[in-house]
């Protein structure tokens, strides 16, 4: 039984879209399809990773960016339809996995340093 499940996963998973490497504490910019009705647009999120959960077909990634000096999360599923394109902007250098830490800090101290390629 969890042969044909996890063969049907592998499946959907190869019929989504290329997903570039990424990690925690990169600045990738997400775009979305996003339905109104009967229109259909794309709209971008852009913000640091902060946490990446790898579950096969249930994989998600969690990006923070902050707006108007107030914080704003956001959980993606990584195989969904509904995302568009994924953008690599900046890639960070961290040694944590989850950066929780960030929600508590605030402006300069709320920066990442950047991985020198």
């Amino acid at each position: 039984m969890n042969n044909i499940i996890y063969n049907i996963e592998k499946e959907q998973i190869k019929n989504s879209i290329n997903i570039p490497v990424f990690r925690s504490g990169d600045t990738i910019e997400v775009k979305l399809w996003i339905v109104e009705g009967s229109k259909k647009r794309l709209q971008s999120f852009q913000g640091i990773v902060i946490s990446i959960c790898k579950k096969n077909l249930n994989s998600s990634f969690t990006v923070r960016k902050v707006s108007n000096g107030v914080g704003i999360e956001r959980v993606f599923p990584l195989y969904s339809k509904i995302i568009h394109s994924i953008i690599i902007k900046k890639i960070g250098y961290v040694k944590k996995a989850k950066l929780y830490f960030l929600r508590k800090l605030k402006g300069k101290a709320a920066r990442i340093k950047e991985k020198l390629v």
